[in-house]
């Protein structure tokens, strides 16, 4: 086959077919702050943060330096940390729990649904009971992830965080734009951390994220907080903070990107769409949710078992499909939170849908600019495995 008619390269995640669109403005924007010399925290990353409240339909933006330290500076603004017991799906990214950890608080690992990946609502109440039974951790906080885009089941996390005074965090870093009940991502929680790695439905190039709220006083405190903890002058230090700004070429790089985004999740889902049409009678799809509309930042299917897994990557590598497995190991299971799981709960019930869906996930490509005869390729690579 000529080099004329060969099928276009598939790729899991593809940067550069976007930046083809807004080099341009990209170039202008990042040549206007050479000039200015306003690398940190400068116009841009103001005009950001109003446009990603804006989008969101929130009140508060508030820029930083990566998704992990916005779910650090909201979890620092709560003063959480020794004693404290924070709930997360054992099936997400380790900067999930990691953080709590680094806070010296203590992550309590719960199970997920298998029908979505996100947390699973009977297996967190009977957890924060368990908790409370003991007697030793203090129920402060619930960590809600929006996994591979999926929105969380937000009312129901808020009712049991009202009901037990716990703080609402939502980790959506895989998942800006993705709404529930008419209301996006960013309008659930007390606050909702926001990763920009480039990979991300909207990502920078390099590090980033921000934090969104309702709150007046969190944001202020957010401010302080992602700036060493300095008060109204720069050197008037009100509290313990850290450096988690935003750089300024980085907030220029989102709002080149952030005029796309729209489009850019309608064409998630119609590939979401041609994938679950093609696959759904091979292996397990993700399902539909009542009420939401899911940002697509990964597409997972479930295989029946890692042997199945193993064919299926082969047979893709040899099609030149690329896949990728997110995640490998649950985090009760990773090394660096095996006493952090000791320590959360005596007797800690098993997590066996987290242990399951790691030996069967497979994420194939996902990204906006895949075509629908790519999309085939993709389905008909998966089937070949089975």
């Amino acid at each position: 086959m000529s080099a004329e008619t060969s099928p276009r390269p598939i790729a899991l995640f593809d940067m550069k077919a976007q930046q083809a669109l807004i080099r341009p403005e990209i170039d202008r924007r990042i040549a206007a702050i050479l000039d200015s010399g306003a690398f940190i925290n400068g116009p841009d990353v103001r005009e950001l943060e109003a446009k990603l409240a804006a989008f969101a339909g929130v009140a508060h933006a508030v820029g930083v330096s990566s998704g992990t330290d916005a779910l650090q500076i909201a979890m620092m603004a709560e003063n959480i940390g020794p004693g404290d017991a924070v709930f997360l799906p054992a099936f997400t990214y380790t900067a999930t729990a990691e953080v709590p950890l680094v806070l010296g608080a203590t992550p309590v690992f719960v199970d997920i649904a298998e029908d979505g990946f996100n947390i699973d609502l009977q297996d967190l109440k009977r957890r924060i009971a368990l908790v409370k039974e003991e007697g030793r951790l203090r129920p402060r906080a619930v960590i809600g992830v929006d996994l591979f885009g999926r929105p969380a089941d937000w009312p129901a996390l808020e009712e049991i965080c009202r009901a037990e005074g716990m703080f609402a965090l939502d980790d959506a870093a895989q998942a800006f734009g993705g709404a529930l009940g008419g209301k996006r991502l960013g309008a659930w929680a007390d606050a909702t951390a926001l990763s920009f790695y480039p990979t991300k439905t909207l990502g920078c190039y390099g590090d980033g994220g921000a934090i969104l709220t309702n709150d007046a006083a969190r944001a202020e405190l957010y401010r302080s907080l992602r700036t060493h903890g300095e008060g109204k002058t720069r050197y008037e230090v009100e509290r313990t903070g850290m450096n988690g700004r935003l750089d300024t070429i980085q907030a220029a790089i989102l709002l080149c990107k952030l005029p796309l985004l729209e489009e850019e999740l309608k064409a998630r889902t119609r590939i979401a769409g041609w994938y679950a049409e093609r696959l759904a009678k091979h292996v397990t799809v993700p399902g539909t949710q009542a009420g939401a509309d899911s940002a697509w930042g990964l597409y997972s299917i479930l295989l029946p078992d890692a042997e199945t897994r193993g064919r299926v990557q082969a047979a893709m590598q040899a099609r030149g499909v690329p896949s990728a497995i997110y995640y490998p190991k649950p985090l009760h299971h990773q090394p660096a939170y095996a006493a952090a799981h000791a320590a959360g709960l005596r007797q800690s019930p098993p997590l066996p849908v987290s242990e399951t869906v790691c030996q069967r996930i497979l994420a194939l490509p996902m990204h906006p600019y895949l075509d629908e005869e790519q999309a085939g390729r993709v389905a008909e690579a998966v089937i070949a495995g089975l």
